[in-house]
C-alpha cells in the first residue's frame, strides 16, 4: 500500500507539495495540515483530491488510490527527515532559553518540567525521537523492545449519553459510524449502537491538545522547544 501510494504521490502531488510532503511549488506543508492530521485512511482528503480547492485542480483518483497516498503520507515522521533529504547531524539547533518560554506559554498549563516531565531527556535520549514525542505524542506511547513506555499517557475515554439522559463513562475501545464500545471502570465492556447523533458520544482524547498545537507551532518554536526539552535530564 505504501509503495503504491509513494508512486501515486510522486506523479500527482510531488511537484506542489514536495517529495517530503513539506511543501513545494506553492503547495502547503501536508504534515502540518489539520485535514491530513485528522485523516486516517484517506477518508478526509478524498473529497479534496477529487474535487480540488482553490489553485489545486481536480485529480481523478479512485478511493483506493487516495487511501494508498494517505498511507504514504502518514509514514512520514513530522520531526524527522526522509531519505530524500540531507540528514542533519542533529535536530537540536534552537535556543533552549527561548524554548523554555515556548514551553511555559504552550505546554505549561498541562505539563511541568519538574513534575511529569522531569527526566524526560533521560527517558528519551534520542533528540529526534524526543522531538517527535511532543509533535506526535502517540509515537512516545508505544512500548519499546523491552516492553516499557517512556511516557505514560492516560487512555482515551468516552461518555455515552442515551436518549433518557443516562450517562455511561469508560475507556474507548472502538468507535465507528454504527457502534461505540467502551470498558467501564468495573472492567465491563459495553457496546452501544449508533443512529446518527443518538446516543450522544463525547470523546475525551488526552493527546488532542498536542494535535491542536501542531498546525500552530512555527518552525523556530519547534527548534527552540526541542533545544529546551533535551535539557530536562
Amino acid at each position: 500500500m505504501t509503495a503504491r501510494g509513494k508512486a501515486l504521490y510522486g506523479v500527482n502531488c510531488n511537484f506542489c507539495h514536495g517529495s517530503d510532503a513539506r511543501g513545494g511549488e506553492g503547495g502547503p506543508n501536508l504534515l502540518r495540515s489539520e485535514l491530513v492530521l485528522n485523516d486516517q485512511k484517506g477518508e478526509l482528503i478524498l473529497s479534496l483530491i477529487q474535487n480540488g480547492r482553490g489553485a489545486m485542480p481536480k485529480i481523478d483518483l479512485a478511493p483506493e488510490q487516495v487511501a494508498d497516498i494517505a498511507a504514504f503520507i502518514h509514514e512520514f515522521q513530522v520531526g524527522g527527515y526522509d531519505v530524500s533529504r540531507n540528514v542533519p547531524p542533529t535536530v537540536v539547533v534552537g535556543n533552549a532559553k527561548s524554548g523554555e518560554g515556548v514551553f511555559k506559554s504552550k505546554c505549561g498549563s498541562c505539563h511541568s518540567a519538574n513534575g511529569d516531565l522531569k527526566g524526560l531527556a533521560s527517558k528519551i535520549p534520542d533528540p529526534k525521537k524526543l522531538q517527535n514525542a511532543f509533535l506526535m505524542p502517540s509515537t512516545a506511547t508505544r512500548p519499546g523492545p523491552d516492553g516499557s513506555v517512556p511516557i505514560h499517557v492516560p487512555p482515551t475515554t468516552v461518555t455515552v449519553t442515551d436518549p433518557m439522559g443516562v450517562k455511561t463513562d469508560g475507556i474507548l475501545v472502538r468507535i465507528d459510524d454504527f457502534i461505540v464500545i467502551l470498558r467501564t471502570p468495573a472492567g465491563e465492556q459495553r457496546t452501544f449502537r449508533r443512529d446518527g447523533d443518538v446516543p450522544r458520544v463525547e470523546i475525551h482524547d488526552p493527546l488532542k491538545p498536542h494535535r491542536d498545537l501542531l498546525p500552530v507551532y512555527t518552525d523556530r518554536e519547534v527548534h527552540d522547544l526541542t533545544a529546551y526539552l533535551v535539557t530536562l535530564k
